[in-house]
């Protein structure tokens, strides 16, 4: 991946996101992109209130819609709106301990970008505490991409 090279910068991915799927910021979801670098990405979520299941932890289907985001965000960092229609074909997780509330760190890399499939293995971590929560692995077809 290193001699691949981006196409959008995050200024270019977050206003795509916003603009084509304003969907992945409702029901208090705040998506910020700090990171993004050929095959390399990290998304921050600040999780809420409305991310919690009772007791405190942040859901699992969030921790997987986080992974999820910031896949396709370096997938859109990559190739620009050809990535628009690339949908997950797999996700994997496996959850390590308990995500407290507060910002959650997605560091993604893609371990194999192919023209018709992408495997991305991501790490989410808790910021406040450098705490890994999570492992994922997450599958991509890679429809209509250039």
């Amino acid at each position: 991946m290193t001699q691949a090279r981006l196409k959008w910068t995050i200024p270019q991915v977050d206003d795509f996101l916003r603009r084509e799927f304003p969907q992945a910021y409702s029901n208090g979801r705040d998506y910020r992109i700090c990171d993004l670098s050929p095959g390399r990405a990290t998304v921050v979520l600040n999780a809420g209130e409305d991310q919690l299941r009772p007791g405190g932890t942040v859901s699992g289907p969030t921790l997987m819609e986080l992974v999820d985001f910031a896949v396709y965000a370096l997938l859109l960092g990559h190739h620009k709106q050809g990535a628009r229609l690339s949908v997950t074909t797999g996700l994997q997780i496996s959850f390590l301990r308990k995500a407290e509330a507060g910002e959650l760190a997605c560091s993604v890399e893609l371990i194999k970008h192919g023209r018709t499939l992408s495997v991305a293995a991501s790490r989410i971590s808790q910021v406040a505490t450098g705490k890994l929560i999570a492992h994922a692995e997450a599958t991509y077809y890679m429809a209509g991409a250039e």
